[in-house]
């Protein structure tokens, strides 16, 4: 799926549906035959019909480039609610940078990832051209994913997931996150 037209038709579903009241498609990175994303929702059944709506929409899609039929996607996915800064970070930098991990030797931004419209960056980014396309993720309403994360440092272009653990961290999975709604106070973890 890191191909430019199979990209451009994912950014293109994602814009449509990255912004509603029950689900928000903040971070997404696309690799070779698998996508991770950062989402807010309000429970988990939300996500489950959120994805179920955008995975049906991509497959499409997809399937209408490589002129055949059938599943794009398995049948499941793997989600995880973030609770901490810490947490929030690990995974902003597991998604954003993924392609890093997977050892694609790549020095700058990836362009398969929402990068360009990410605004933690350590160092300054400028997309030209970027200002032309559509954003294909909403804005990040929740404290967590707006501020909490930044108490543990901006975001290097260059920094690898998992490089820099301290001893206890848990490691980010591939996910789809969680994170309450105002009406609730009270934190679930969903794995």
């Amino acid at each position: 799926m890191r191909r430019r037209g199979e990209y451009t038709t994912l950014r293109a579903a994602f814009a449509k549906r990255c912004e509603g009241d029950a689900f928000r498609l903040l971070h997404y990175s696309v690799q070779h035959d698998h996508v991770h994303m950062i989402v807010e929702a309000g429970d988990r059944a939300a996500v489950a019909r959120a994805l179920q709506g955008l995975l049906t929409s991509i497959a499409k899609r997809l399937n209408c480039i490589w002129r055949r039929r059938g599943t794009v996607f398995a049948d499941r996915y793997h989600d995880r609610l973030l609770r901490t800064p810490r947490e929030v970070r690990n995974a902003i930098v597991y998604v954003l940078n993924n392609a890093r991990k997977h050892g694609s030797g790549q020095k700058t931004l990836d362009l398969f990832a929402s990068g360009p419209w990410f605004d933690g960056w350590r160092e300054g980014v400028r997309i030209r051209g970027g200002e032309r396309l559509e954003r294909p993720v909403g804005f990040c309403r929740t404290w967590l994913l707006r501020i909490g994360w930044r108490r543990h440092g901006l975001i290097g272009i260059s920094e690898v997931p998992g490089g820099q653990r301290r001893a206890g961290s848990l490691r980010p999975r591939p996910l789809a996150v969680v994170l309450p709604t105002s009406a609730s106070s009270e934190s679930r973890t969903f794995i």
